[in-house]
Formats: structure tokens, C-alpha cells, sequence
């Protein structure tokens, strides 16, 4: 079970992990190109002749010169326009290089190299500030990884409901929460398994009943080929194991073969079978199982009917006679795991006929896809009760919703 399932669960949890685990890449600063270095503007060169040419520059207006800046160095404006031309001001500026000057530059080039050192007190907080700023997972996120998820699970046999309601789940365990935090195969363990119901106690509830009435009536309805009566004869195994007495009805009296089928089990079982010819009144037979079963202080009364096709309506209101006729306590669906949706969609129709208390899943041992195990349940909103797996009495095994998610994910 859960074989293709699985294997397309593990590879989408992998890659949306490995989504959410990736770092955030810093900025990489853009290099400077050859033809950006070219356009760098280049530092004016002075020559000896533009010297000259600025050495006999007109005198300017000193009135055009703020006073503060009048007077420059020990060269006073005033001496300039005497003169009537300007001397070689590079001259007069240009600054002596002494071994002084030279000292100072080389300390003040140390200092300025050295890395600026923040107090302590100062960077701890800064540290603290940006350890709080954490990776959000975003609904966009989700958004983009979520379709690949539902894809899978539509192809294995869930039905669509049901993953829309693993979507509103998983949204809401994932978006806004911190990547670190985040643990997309428990989330999506959690989502699956809310949609799971697990069954009551099938042994418990024939002993509280049997404590009022006897007998405890089970019905069980299906389609043709489905599994209901080998179901019915594992149902009959393990309540026999259980100390119960039990009693069957065949009550398919329209399916070549069908009695024989059941009277081989019976014997098997060493159990009474109620049966009448072929085209006896279904509700009639399961009517005589139930009295026969008050008379000999039988437990359980476990009624075969015949498979009813979900679209037609008449086969439909023959089995809903036999459930008016005879009170079941119980009314269980008997459909194929492997047929997915289609045993979603017939044990919908059988619901809103005649209202089921269960679901039995045949053949669930060679269920690669597993999606009706998930689905059937959350459509109906009834339990699954027992899953067959295999061709034995002992092949049955009580439904555990636990059990069950941890085939899917282990």
C-alpha cells in the first residue's frame, strides 16, 4: 500500500525543503567595467607654458572678493595690484616637504587604516537586532510549491475535496512562520491525518448493545465484484475470535452462485447460513436470520445483500427495503481500495441513501496509490473500519489512522 504514493511524497517534502533551507544571497557590488574605468574623468596636468599664460592673466577686481579671503598667506592683495600682475602663486603655495610633514602623513595614513572598534555594548545589540529579522515562509511560497503536491496526490487516488482540505491545512500550519521553524513532512502528516477518522470500537459497541437486545444486526452493501462477501466471512473469523456467535444471511438472491459462495464460508466457519431459492424476497431473508437468531441467543446477524449499482435507482430502493425491514445496527460499505474515486464516489451514493455507520476497504494490500484510504472517509464523513489484505480469514485488519500515515511517511 502507499507504494507510488510514498515515493511522490518523499521527492515534493525534499525539494520544498530544500526551498525553504536555501540562504539568502547577499548583493554582489557591480564591477567596474573597462569602458567605466575609460570614462573616469582624468586629473588636469599643468604645463610650463599654461603656467606662463596664467602668470599674465589681467589683475582682477579685489572688490569681487569677500574680505575674509582678502588677504592669502603673507601675500597681500593690495601688493598684487601694485604690481600690476600676479607672481607665481604655485610658488609662493607650494608647500616644503620637510621629514616633519613626511612623519605626520605616515601616522595620520595609520590611523585612518585602522578598522573603526564599536563599544562592545554597542555591537552585542546590533548582533541581537538582526538575529530577531528571520526568513519568512510566504504565502507566494506556497503558492509555487503547493500545485506539484496536489497534482501527486489527484493522480494517486485522492479525491478533490480532500486536497483542498490538505491545502487550507498545510497553509495555514506553513505561511508566516519562520523558515527555521518550519517542518514540511509534520505538516503535511498533520494535514493528512486530520482527515482521517478513526473508528469506534466494533467489539465494545456489539457488547454495549447486546447488554439491551440481541441480536446485533449488520448490513453490508456494495457493488458487484467488490469484495462483500469474502469481507463478510473475515468480519464473521475475526468476531468469532472475539467469543461472539454469529449467524448469516444470504440475502443476494439475484447473483448466479452467490448462496453457494456464502454456504462454503459458513461451512468453513462452522456457522448457520439463512438462505432461500434464487428471486426470494432479499428483505425476507434477512428478516428470518434475525428471528432465527432471537431464538437461539445468536450475537450477530451479518446480512449479504445483493450488489447494488449506485446509479440505479430501483436496485437502490430494494436494498433500502431490506434495511427498513430488518433495523441493522450497523450498515456497512464494501468497496475496492484500488478503484479509488470511484469507491470515494459509490460509497457517497450509498451514504445518502441509506446513511452508513462504516466503510470495509477490500484488496488494500495491492493499493499502490492508497488515495482512497485517504479520501473515502473525509467524503462520507464515516470511518473506515477494517482493511483487506490479503486471501486469508486472518488478512484483516482493524483501521488505524496512525498506522496508516506512518506506511505513508516511514
Amino acid at each position: 500500500m502507499f507504494g507510488f504514493l510514498k515515493e511522490k511524497l518523499k521527492s515534493w517534502i525534499g525539494k520544498a525543503k530544500k526551498e525553504t533551507e536555501e540562504p539568502i544571497k547577499p548583493a554582489e557590488k557591480p564591477k567596474k567595467t573597462k569602458e567605466k574605468l575609460e570614462k573616469k574623468p582624468k586629473l588636469e596636468t599643468i604645463t610650463k607654458k599654461e603656467k606662463s599664460k596664467k602668470q599674465k592673466l589681467p589683475p582682477q577686481d579685489g572688490n569681487q572678493i569677500p574680505k575674509d579671503q582678502q588677504k592669502v598667506g603673507s601675500l597681500v592683495l593690495e601688493d598684487i595690484k601694485n604690481e600690476g600682475q600676479f607672481k607665481d602663486i604655485e610658488e609662493i603655495y607650494e608647500p616644503k616637504i620637510t621629514k616633519e610633514v613626511l612623519e605626520e602623513a605616515e601616522e595620520l595614513e595609520e590611523i585612518e587604516s585602522e578598522p573603526i572598534q564599536e563599544p562592545k555594548e554597542k555591537e552585542e545589540k546590533k548582533q541581537g537586532f538582526f538575529s530577531r529579522f528571520k526568513k519568512k515562509f510566504t504565502q507566494d511560497k506556497f503558492d509555487e510549491l503547493f500545485p506539484e503536491l496536489e497534482l501527486i496526490l489527484l493522480q494517486n487516488n485522492v479525491a478533490y475535496d480532500a486536497v483542498d482540505k490538505i491545502r487550507m491545512s498545510l497553509n495555514e500550519k506553513l505561511v508566516g512562520k519562520n523558515d527555521s521553524d518550519v517542518d514540511i513532512q509534520k505538516a503535511l502528516k498533520e494535514s493528512i491525518e486530520e482527515i482521517l477518522i478513526n473508528p469506534p470500537n466494533i467489539v465494545k459497541e456489539i457488547q454495549r448493545s447486546l447488554a439491551t437486545k440481541t441480536p446485533f444486526v449488520i448490513a453490508f452493501v456494495g457493488i458487484n465484484g467488490s469484495g462483500k462477501t469474502t469481507s463478510i466471512a473475515k468480519l464473521a473469523h475475526f468476531l468469532i475470535k472475539q467469543k461472539f456467535s454469529v449467524v448469516l444471511a444470504a440475502a443476494d438472491t439475484f447473483r448466479a452462485a452467490s448462496i453457494e459462495q456464502l454456504q462454503q464460508h459458513a461451512d468453513k466457519l462452522k456457522v448457520h447460513l439463512i438462505k432461500k431459492d434464487y428471486g426470494a424476497d432479499p428483505a425476507s431473508v434477512g428478516f428470518d436470520a434475525v428471528e432465527y437468531a432471537k431464538k437461539h441467543h445468536i450475537d450477530v446477524v451479518l446480512i449479504d445483500t445483493a450488489g447494488r449499482m449506485n446509479t440505479k435507482d430501483s436496485l437502490m430502493k430494494e436494498m433500502e427495503k431490506i434495511v427498513r425491514v430488518n433495523k441493522p445496527d450497523m450498515k456497512i460499505f464494501v468497496g475496492e481500495s484500488i478503484t479509488g474515486n470511484d469507491a470515494t464516489e459509490q460509497a457517497k451514493a450509498f451514504n445518502e441513501s441509506i446513511r452508513l455507520d462504516g466503510i470495509i476497504l477490500s484488496k488494500a494490500d495491492v493499493d499502490e496509490k492508497g488515495g482512497t484510504a485517504i479520501s473515502v472517509s473525509y467524503i462520507t464523513k464515516r470511518p473506515i473500519l477494517f482493511l483487506g489484505t490479503g486471501q486469508t480469514y486472518n488478512d484483516f485488519e482493524v483501521f488505524d489512522k496512525a498506522k496508516l500515515i506512518k506506511k505513508l511517511f516511514d
